[in-house]
């Protein structure tokens, strides 16, 4: 087990966004962080576990190289267990947008802790009477709410409903979205050209299962279009009862391919005119940009939305709600209409407590916290493009407020086939590891978003823009 001691001046930590620069700077001067010593190094930690846990990892997009195992995070930095410091940019795919373990959000956790109150398992209580007022109070799109723990099991929800809702069955997902590991959606992330074939419009990609076990059934019922292509809506539409159409509003999975001007209203305007409900999966977007939903920024409503990741600070929470009509569904009177929702860690007080914590500090100062991303993110976007420009390299960084990708390619991606024909994804490997080495954590997987808490520092930001200068300079052979 690691130890954990100490508390020095270090340029780190976790910074109260809602203070002003001077005194962020006297908070950073006085952060704590943490020394230790551990029982086991890396390798001998995963070797260890590869004993008890299949592939030793519990989640297996974690399994990635270089295998380093942390032991603790805090602010914009982790440590490994060889107490080795990284700058993180990875933030557990996403949800960590105040830094790891803000204080304001673990003294709401501690208050839980310490006040007695409970998994109770029977009836509702005021938080989570509190956290649905809330969202729907600053989710356009969002009637009424029900809380989930994974965003998995809000997808599975959200379709669910989408199908009580229409009496329809079939589902449009989007080559290179990711909406939950459930066998109606766990397809098609980053499919081989070679086994989906050359790019069709309109026309659908066939079924790519994310791993086995998934019943020919579900297959037959789930369509594979790419995204930014309304005309292959239109042509599943034709030949398919849809229940529903389910994508990111940006496909951030394989980075950030954004929807092209008039995407996702006409999206909307599809969804009305054949009658499935439009969903939109909002686990990583929501409340990374604003607090509610991306799709809201762009004018566009859903029938169904669902969250997770940001919305809790990386708490397990998740949550899904909609127009009013579907979402009453799940307590129709009709058993034969009652949409089943339901889950027995549903609404944790911990996690409606980090939560809670967690939209009050975005909503402070009118959003303060949104404007100082966006600082950020458009410093990190033209420090890697001036690294690149003076390399002379065709490359692209696509950004929206805290999150960014690099791609290797000269334009931004607009679907799956135009980034797996034209991103070097071996070089975009080589320099995520570059990066890891120099003590900066790009997540070592190519096309996976990078993403700035507001933990992170201009100064950090400055390091990270020289790191990936020499990460270049190592990645590429000189000629």
């Amino acid at each position: 087990m690691a130890r954990w001691w100490g508390n020095c001046r270090i340029g780190c930590g976790i910074l109260d966004p809602a203070v002003g620069h001077r005194a962020r700077q006297a908070q950073r001067e006085q952060i704590a962080f943490y020394v230790f010593e551990a029982d086991m190094n890396s390798t001998e930690l995963t070797r260890h576990n590869e004993r008890h846990i299949p592939g030793g990892v519990v989640s297996s997009p974690r399994k990635v190289t270089p295998a380093i195992n942390f032991a603790g995070a805090r602010g914009a930095w982790m440590w490994d267990l060889e107490g080795n410091r990284y700058l993180d940019y990875h933030a557990a795919f996403a949800p960590h947008i105040l830094g790891h373990n803000h204080p304001v959000v673990a003294e709401a956790v501690r208050q839980v802790l310490a006040g007695g109150i409970s998994l109770y398992g029977s009836g509702t209580n005021e938080q989570e009477g509190r956290l649905a007022e809330l969202l729907c109070t600053h989710v356009e799109a969002v009637d009424k709410v029900d809380l989930c723990t994974t965003g998995t099991e809000a997808s599975m929800a959200a379709l669910r409903i989408a199908r009580a809702a229409t009496g329809r069955d079939h589902v449009i997902v989007m080559q290179g979205g990711f909406n939950g590991s459930h066998n109606d959606v766990a397809c098609n992330v980053l499919t081989p050209v070679e086994v989906i074939g050359p790019r069709v419009s309109p026309g659908e990609y066939p079924y790519a299962a994310l791993g086995a076990g998934v019943p020919e059934v579900h297959r037959e019922l789930v369509h594979n279009i790419n995204f930014n292509d309304l005309e292959s809506v239109r042509y599943v539409c034709e030949q398919h009862p849809v229940a529903a159409l389910i994508t990111e509003p940006i496909l951030q999975n394989i980075g950030l391919v954004k929807p092209a001007p008039g995407y996702l209203q006409g999206l909307r305007d599809l969804a009305d005119e054949y009658g499935f409900l439009l969903v939109f999966d909002e686990v990583k977007t929501g409340f990374r940009y604003c607090v509610g939903a991306y799709s809201q920024l762009r004018g566009v409503k859903a029938d169904l939305v669902y969250f997770a990741k940001a919305l809790a600070s990386g708490y397990p929470l998740s949550a899904v709600g909609g127009r009013r009509e579907y979402m009453d569904l799940c307590a129709d009177q009709d058993a034969g209409r009652r949409v089943m929702v339901a889950g027995a860690y549903s609404g944790h007080p911990v996690s409606v407590a980090a939560a809670l914590a967690t939209i009050d500090l975005l909503l402070a100062e009118e959003g303060q916290a949104y404007r100082q991303l966006e600082r950020l993110g458009r410093l990190a976007q033209e420090g890697i493009e001036g690294q690149l420009a003076r390399r002379g390299l065709a490359a692209t960084v696509v950004r929206e407020g805290s999150a960014f990708c690099v791609y290797f390619m000269d334009h931004a991606p607009v679907d799956w086939h135009d980034l797996a024909l034209h991103h070097d994804f071996d070089l975009d490997v080589a320099v995520r590891q570059a990066m890891i080495r120099r003590g900066v954590y790009f997540f070592p997987v190519a096309t996976k978003q990078c993403s700035i808490s507001l933990a992170h520092s201009e100064e950090e930001i400055e390091t990270t823009v020289s790191a990936f200068g020499q990460a270049l300079d190592e990645a590429i052979p000189v000629s």
